[in-house]
């Protein structure tokens, strides 16, 4: 659990809204904020916050947005251009009827929940990938903007690394708190230009980004997540950190270096002490024989590769599972969309019955059963969605625009109930007729799950006070 109890003190320090109304009613409110939050321990003793049973989080980012009436939510009594092309199927859940190119998580579905009601308003791929992997709007308006900014919320993965570095041992870990794989999300769009938001630390700081590994793709019109790989592109190398030089030697070129440092080091303000462990930190990462253990894909048996599928997607499952199992806390997974649609299925069917839904089926059930078959599950959060879903009514050559008001989520372990179906939506899977959950919500309930109370307050970078999660509640009863 990363509970804050056992944590140092720190300018950045989280404090719940019952220990800031704590302290001032301990006459404290008049204090400035450095010293406000250096006084957290005074609240703490008696406020430690028991959270979920979750020690890792694995999040299937689907980037584009799946159509919630081609995955778990069919209406098979709706007019045919809604309705969709594809037949459902029975699964292990009573209430679920899922597609028949989600054969394989359709027999395990008693191991996993469904919301059916994820919803929001921002219906753009950059803004509403911003809101579902932090629980928080974008700053910037819908289309302003394609990129991630410093003024960013922080993802709940670099809140994990945050929690992580602040541990007794965390700058000298051997493994990353926060994995993104198998690239930064946008590296394989349009030559990379884009830098999508939500997946970075923003105004925590960077010394809170993910690790991110890096496989590139053959041409342009090449897309990995389709293919088998081949074993010289899975090489899963840490990007912006691969090693140029012998390791012995970089690390006596870092001693020496160390060496004219450590006078001025002495001599500089702690902002300097902070940088000069955060460079150890980045020397540990890149020098450690445990992270390069994990990233060593070809550790594993050739049967195991094989049930999660020698696609991109798949191998990067597989990867997640690997360092959840070495100690990474959170690990994202995103599904990008190399050919510039994928998930984001405005052009027809084809790509979603022959790519999407077979290799999302493979890689995703394939993770859920070796978790529990390795006792990893009940203390590993599996969640998996994208920003939004599609629009109920098809056009000509059944491909579906963006629609952000209605869209399914799974998620599995860690306690939740399997088999759950959670939420209702109209005939036309357009709207929430029951239980609409929003991205803050899901943050809020994940944050739960992890030991991280939903309730915290972190102070941003002008030392002000603001909630972790602004609104939203954490959804307990998804919980056994």
């Amino acid at each position: 659990m990363l509970t804050l109890n056992s944590l140092p003190r720190s300018a950045r320090s989280g404090l719940t809204r019952r220990e800031l109304l704590q302290i001032g009613g301990a006459g404290l409110l008049g204090l400035n904020l450095p010293h406000l939050f250096s006084a957290q321990s005074l609240a703490s003793s008696s406020m430690a916050f028991k959270g979920g049973r979750a020690k890792s989080v694995i999040f299937l980012f689907l980037f584009g947005g799946p159509s919630q009436l081609e995955t778990f939510d069919m209406k098979p009594e709706a007019p045919r251009e809604i309705r969709g092309p594809f037949a459902p199927i029975r699964s292990r859940s009573p209430d679920l009827l899922m597609c028949e190119h989600l054969s394989g998580l359709a027999k395990i579905s008693d191991k996993f929940g469904v919301i059916r009601t994820m919803t929001h308003s921002y219906n753009d791929h950059s803004g509403a990938g911003h809101y579902i992997q932090t629980g928080k709007r974008w700053h910037l308006p819908v289309g302003a903007g394609f990129s991630a900014t410093p003024e960013d919320w922080p993802s709940m993965g670099s809140v994990a690394e945050y929690f992580a570095q602040k541990e007794p041992d965390g700058m000298s870990r051997e493994i990353p708190g926060y994995a993104v794989l198998p690239n930064w999300l946008g590296r394989l769009q349009d030559a990379g230009q884009y830098r999508r938001p939500g997946q970075y630390a923003g105004w925590l700081g960077s010394a809170y980004n993910p690790m991110s590994t890096r496989i590139d793709k053959r041409d342009k019109t090449d897309n990995p997540y389709w293919r088998d790989c081949s074993e010289a592109e899975l090489n899963f190398q840490i990007e912006g950190l691969e090693p140029i030089l012998p390791l012995g030697r970089i690390q006596e070129r870092y001693s020496l270096l160390q060496q004219f440092e450590n006078m001025r080091t002495r001599l500089d303000s702690g902002e300097a002490d902070a940088l000069d462990q955060h460079r150890k930190r980045a020397l540990t990462l890149i020098s450690s024989e445990k992270t390069a253990a994990a990233l060593d894909i070809r550790r594993e048996p050739e049967k195991m590769r094989d049930r999660y599928g020698r696609h991109l997607f798949g191998q990067s499952c597989l990867m997640a599972r690997r360092l959840v199992e070495a100690g990474t806390r959170f690990v994202t997974v995103h599904y990008d969309c190399t050919d510039g649609y994928s998930w984001d299925s405005h052009r027809n069917s084809d790509d979603v019955r022959n790519h999407l839904l077979p290799t999302f089926d493979q890689a995703c059930s394939a993770l859920i059963c070796d978790l529990e078959e390795r006792g990893l599950l009940d203390e590993t959060l599996v969640v998996g969605l994208g920003e939004m879903g599609r629009t109920p009514v098809a056009t000509a050559n059944w491909g579906r625009g963006h629609w952000s008001t209605a869209f399914p989520c799974l998620l599995a372990g860690a306690g939740i109930r399997g088999g759950l179906v959670y939420g209702k939506t109209d005939k036309k899977a357009e709207f929430p007729l029951e239980h609409p959950v929003s991205p803050e919500d899901l943050a809020k309930t994940i944050y739960w799950a992890l030991g991280v109370d939903p309730e915290m307050l972190m102070s941003d970078r002008q030392q002000r006070p603001v909630p972790l999660v602004e609104s939203g509640k954490a959804m307990l009863n998804l919980f056994g």
